[in-house]
């Protein structure tokens, strides 16, 4: 069971909230609030896995609560206002729901938080996972890694690229890095991660991963091809 909390000032919406997680087995309501300051109060002396908040409440607004606990749980935020997206965004919200939503929508949510708590929580290596979290547009996104074509650094965001889509995020290079499993995934550029299940071929300091011609840094040339050796 996955204990959870909802806060919302409007009486209709902490209603359907009540309703919706009723209805969801994985789910067991530890209380609902309309009152932001009492649901900081037992928020500060209660550990839950997944807040339902709504951000705009009178006098305390949701974002001021998650920012006032010490150790907040995953936040799934629910508002009227989709402008709010980007701040809930920084603030590692999990998912994002515009009001009015279906359960349907709530449900995918929550499926989502499970998901990222299992994850989170598993107690084997990453080295063993088939599956990384990032965040890229405005919630925090599942990847398999064996859908990754390569990862391409700018700065203080990383492109990632995979045969259906790309995803921009936030992070560096050697964030993006402490991600992935070392044995499968290599640093060949101070701008580019490959996998290594991936590279078709390598050629005059050339890797080619479908139509991409990827460059192999001089820094990074050794320890690279030692890694194929080893791997070959």
């Amino acid at each position: 069971m996955i204990s959870c909390v909802a806060v919302d000032d409007e009486p209709l919406a902490l209603d359907v909230l009540k309703d919706f997680i009723s209805k969801t087995p994985l789910l067991e309501s530890k209380g609902e609030f309309s009152d932001a300051f009492q649901a900081m109060d037992f928020l500060k002396k209660n550990q839950i896995d997944i807040l339902f908040l709504d951000i705009q409440m009178p006098q305390l607004t949701g974002i001021q609560l998650l920012k006032s606990l010490p150790d907040p749980p995953l936040v799934i935020f629910t508002t009227a206002y989709s402008s709010y997206a980007v701040e809930g965004f920084n603030l590692d919200a999990i998912d994002f729901l515009l009001k009015p939503f279906a359960y349907e929508r709530f449900l995918k949510a929550v499926n989502k938080a499970s998901e990222y708590l299992n994850y989170r929580d598993k107690p084997t290596s990453i080295d063993n996972s088939t599956f990384i979290f990032i965040k890229s547009d405005y919630q925090i996104v599942k990847i398999g890694l064996d859908e990754i074509l390569y990862i391409e650094g700018m700065d203080d965001y990383v492109k990632i690229f995979t045969n259906e889509k790309m995803l921009l995020s936030n992070m560096t290079m050697k964030d993006m890095l402490k991600k992935l499993p070392p044995q499968l995934f290599a640093r060949v550029h101070r701008s580019f991660i490959v996998p290594l299940q991936r590279i078709e071929s390598v050629r005059n300091k050339r890797i080619k991963i479908a139509d991409k011609s990827i460059p192999v840094g001089d820094s990074y040339a050794e320890a690279f091809y030692k890694t194929l050796g080893e791997k070959g």
